[in-house]
């Protein structure tokens, strides 16, 4: 405003400082037309320096902020976009809430996200979890303002908070103990995801970035970019980031070798730190089953969604097929020897391989594509991922991390995390500002019980001591 830019002028100024930069770029994911303004900066203080900083920009974005901002001659830094204590895992949604709860009993008492597309679906999700016997709040753009400024203050001040949130959360937050990210819907480009993602684990701890998606969700989405008052550029650029996050999705290799190599960065090895890596996906033939889909969604007319296409397939006696005739279709049961939960597995990697596409004006119907005439005629071989079973896909939860802490420390670090909860409540402060939870964990595993002793825990300065020293010595020795 021009208010502004007269206190500026009236100011002596050392350094603009441009933060999360990437909205300045119109191929970003997250474009503010406002950002553009900031070009008065060095038209009208060429003599000031300027930084620019962002955490989620490819090599493009990364071109085009150097170019609005007229930075082009600057220096610039690029550090690795690589998170090495995240794990990353993608499932197949199916009873979301189910697998949400599923993930997070593993999670139990540590602070997290969770990510949903509707502020509906927000609230749903959190009234779900506190009857699951989980501190969830909801958060946002919906809630008055009063509501959101507490939740958010509880989620950084509190232990073990789960906020369940839309993308209007997460802007500024800098919790470093967020054991988890979760996403019960799929995001809407890679950068979001990661930006998302990247909200974990900001300790240096084991930190888990958890993703349940399905094919509504690509529906959903791709329905929302036809839809919207965007030009045609920008929709393109918006199909092209959703499609590459699909790849990530279905992609059988090491998740953070896919994700980096988004960001222009190569990762020369698989992670060890991903599903795909700790549990390697089966690859199957899926020539056949693909021809059978693709021939079902052309001789039904294209225009119908994977619901109905499944039980034309299977051979489903319901009104639907009924009133449409297609059980007299050439389809109808040719796919009684795949269950409904495989083809619908099929159906969402034809979408993300380009095969089939979402038809946005005919309520979600699939189309078929350019491409899907070489694999209708058996000119191309389709190879698609293997679904875990479920039971399997619960077994693995049994691997995902969190703070490592030793069954024979957890009672005490448990009591000094609530002696921590006192201390930051007393002090109205994020519990974090009082120790972070690897101090708390190195505390339970060395158990000084002197003053002295407990000056040589890492994590614990002279300060502190002195002022903390004494109750958590006291609480060392009550836990033996």
């Amino acid at each position: 405003t021009g208010r502004f830019l007269s206190l500026l002028s009236r100011s002596h100024i050392a350094l603009f400082a441009i933060d999360e930069a990437h909205c300045v770029s119109q191929w970003g994911h997250d474009f503010r037309p406002e950002y553009r303004q900031l070009t008065v900066l060095h038209e009208r203080w060429p003599d000031i320096p300027r930084i620019a900083l962002t955490a989620t920009a490819d090599p493009p974005t990364q071109r085009e902020i150097a170019e609005r901002l007229d930075l082009t001659g600057a220096q610039h830094f690029v550090s690795s976009f690589d998170r090495p204590n995240i794990r990353y895992t993608v499932v197949q949604k199916d009873n979301a809430k189910r697998q949400l709860l599923d993930f997070l009993k593993v999670h139990r008492g540590s602070a997290g996200i969770v990510y949903c597309m509707s502020r509906r679906k927000v609230e749903e999700t959190a009234e779900f979890l506190c009857k699951e016997g989980l501190n969830a709040l909801p958060y946002h753009a919906g809630l008055p303002a009063e509501v959101r400024a507490a939740n958010q203050r509880r989620f950084l001040r509190e232990d073990g908070i789960v906020m369940c949130a839309t993308i209007a959360f997460g802007m500024g937050i800098d919790k470093p103990d967020v054991r988890f990210v979760a996403h019960t819907d799929l995001p809407k480009s890679m950068e979001g995801y990661y930006q998302e993602t990247g909200r974990a684990g900001r300790d240096g701890e084991p930190a888990e970035a958890w993703l349940c998606y399905g094919l509504g969700d690509v529906v959903l989405l791709k329905q929302m970019i036809e839809q919207s008052e965007a030009g045609e550029e920008r929709k393109s650029l918006e199909r092209n980031k959703l499609d590459h996050l699909l790849g990530y999705c279905e992609s059988m290799q090491c998740r953070r070798q896919v994700l980096l190599a988004g960001f222009g960065e190569t990762y020369p090895q698989p992670c060890g730190n991903c599903d795909n890596c700790l549990v390697p996906p089966d690859a199957w033939d899926a020539s056949v089953a693909a021809q059978k889909a693709l021939s079902c969604v052309y001789r039904s007319g294209q225009r119908f969604g994977v619901g109905h296409l499944i039980d034309i397939l299977r051979g489903g006696e319901n009104d639907k097929i009924r009133q449409f005739g297609h059980s007299e279709l050439s389809t109808y049961g040719i796919g009684k020897d795949l269950d409904a939960r495989t083809w619908r597995s099929v159906f969402r990697q034809l979408v993300a391989a380009s095969l089939l596409e979402v038809d946005s004006e005919a309520y979600g119907g699939l189309r078929l594509t350019d491409g899907s005439r070489e694999v209708l005629k058996g000119q191309r071989k389709v190879m698609m991922r293997r679904e875990s079973p479920k039971a399997r896909e619960r077994d693995r939860s049994g691997q995902r991390t969190g703070l490592s802490v030793l069954p024979e420390d957890l009672a005490l670090f448990n009591a000094l995390r609530t002696l921590r909860a006192e201390l930051a409540r007393e002090q109205n402060v994020p519990a974090f500002v009082i120790f972070h939870d690897s101090t708390l964990r190195n505390i339970a595993e060395q158990r000084p019980t002197s003053i002295d002793a407990l000056g040589r825990v890492g994590g614990i300065g002279g300060t502190k001591l002195a002022r903390y020293g004494e109750r958590l010595v006291d609480i060392v020795r009550e836990e033996g």
